[in-house]
C-alpha cells in the first residue's frame, strides 16, 4: 500500500479508468477538501496498480472502511451508498468531518448523488444537477479522460467548499440571530435589530421565533436601511404584521409625502419590505407601523 498523507506525503487514490461519473468524482473531492489537499489520483482497473494506493473507491468490488476500500458494485453489498456516500461517511467516521457539516453535505448534495448512481432515482429532466453536470463533462473526455476527470473533481471541490463556506457562515449568523433576539427582548423591542445582512430566518425561527416579540427587522443595505416584516413561520407568506397600506407600491418624494418620513425611498406593494436613506429614517418608521395586521389604515 502506498504512503500515507500521515507520513508527509500525498495520498494516493485509486479508482476505475475510463469514463466517469459523479460518485467518484465528487469522492476524490472529499478526500482532497477533507483529509490531503495534495492527493494524487490514479485511474486503472489494474488489482496490481490499485493495490499501491491509500485509499480506493468506485472499483476493485471491496467495501472494507478499515483498508479504505469503497466500492458499492459487488453483489454482497445492500446498502444505499455510491462511492460518495461511503467515503463521506468514512471521513465523518474518523473525525474529518464534523456531522453537521456531514449532514449537510448529505442532504445538499451526496445523498443525491448516491441516488442517482445506485439507480434510485433519476434526474428531472431540464433541471440542471451535479450528477447531470458531470455527465455533460464526459462527453468531451472521449479523448482525454484522466484529464477531464481532474477538471470534474477540481469543480467537485469547489461545489464541497462552497457547501463548508455556507456552513460555517450560517453558524455566524445563527449566532448574531439568537443574541438579536435575546437583546430585543431585554428591550422590550419589537424590532430584530442586525449590524448586517445574513440569512436570519432560518436561525429566527429554528430558535422560536414563530412566538417571539419581534415582528419587524432591521438591518443595512449597501448605502441605505432596510425595514422588513417577519412572517408568522418560516416559508409563510403571512407576516406578523404589515407595512401601513397607503405606502405601498410608493417611492421616492411620494412616499416621504405619504409616510411623513423624510428619507424614505421605497416600499414594496406587497408591504413586506422597506428601504430608507438612513438608519434614523428607518427608526422613525417603526413607530409608524401598527403592532397587529391592518387591511388599511
Amino acid at each position: 500500500m502506498g504512503a500515507c498523507y500521515a507520513d508527509g506525503m500525498a495520498l494516493l487514490l485509486g479508482t476505475h479508468s475510463g469514463s466517469f461519473h459523479a460518485d467518484d468524482v465528487l469522492a476524490a473531492a472529499l478526500i482532497r477538501v477533507f483529509l490531503d489537499p495534495e492527493a494524487r489520483v490514479v485511474r486503472s482497473r489494474d488489482p496490481e496498480v490499485l493495490a499501491e494506493a491509500d485509499i480506493v473507491f468506485d472499483v476493485g468490488y471491496v467495501f472494507d472502511p478499515e483498508a479504505r476500500r469503497f466500492d458499492h458494485h459487488q453483489r454482497e453489498y445492500e446498502g444505499d451508498r455510491s462511492s460518495a456516500g461511503m467515503v463521506l461517511d468514512h471521513l465523518e467516521a474518523q473525525g474529518h468531518v464534523q456531522p453537521a457539516l456531514a449532514a449537510r453535505l448529505r442532504e445538499e448534495l451526496v445523498d443525491y448523488v448516491d441516488a442517482v448512481d445506485v439507480g434510485a432515482r433519476q434526474p428531472d429532466h431540464g433541471v440542471p444537477c451535479f450528477s447531470m453536470i458531470i455527465g455533460v463533462l464526459t462527453e468531451r473526455a472521449a479523448d482525454d479522460f484522466d484529464a477531464w476527470y481532474e477538471r470534474a473533481v477540481a469543480i467537485a471541490q469547489d461545489v464541497v467548499e462552497g457547501i463548508r463556506a455556507g456552513a460555517l457562515r450560517a453558524e455566524a449568523d445563527a449566532a448574531a440571530v439568537r443574541a438579536a433576539m435575546d437583546a430585543a427582548v431585554e428591550r422590550g423591542d419589537r424590532a430584530l435589530r442586525l449590524d448586517r445582512y445574513l440569512k436570519w430566518k432560518p436561525a429566527y425561527f429554528a430558535a422560536g421565533g414563530a412566538d417571539h416579540p419581534t415582528d419587524l427587522v432591521l438591518f443595512p443595505g449597501k448605502g441605505d436601511w432596510r425595514l422588513v416584516t417577519i412572517p408568522v413561520a418560516e416559508g409563510s407568506r403571512d407576516d406578523k404584521v404589515k407595512l401601513p397600506e397607503r405606502w405601498a407600491g410608493l417611492e421616492g418624494e411620494v412616499l416621504e409625502e405619504a409616510s411623513g418620513i423624510e428619507g424614505a425611498r421605497f416600499c414594496h406593494r406587497n408591504r413586506f419590505i422597506a428601504v430608507f436613506a438612513t438608519r434614523e429614517a428607518a427608526e422613525r418608521a417603526l413607530d409608524e407601523v401598527s403592532p397587529v395586521p391592518q387591511s388599511g389604515d
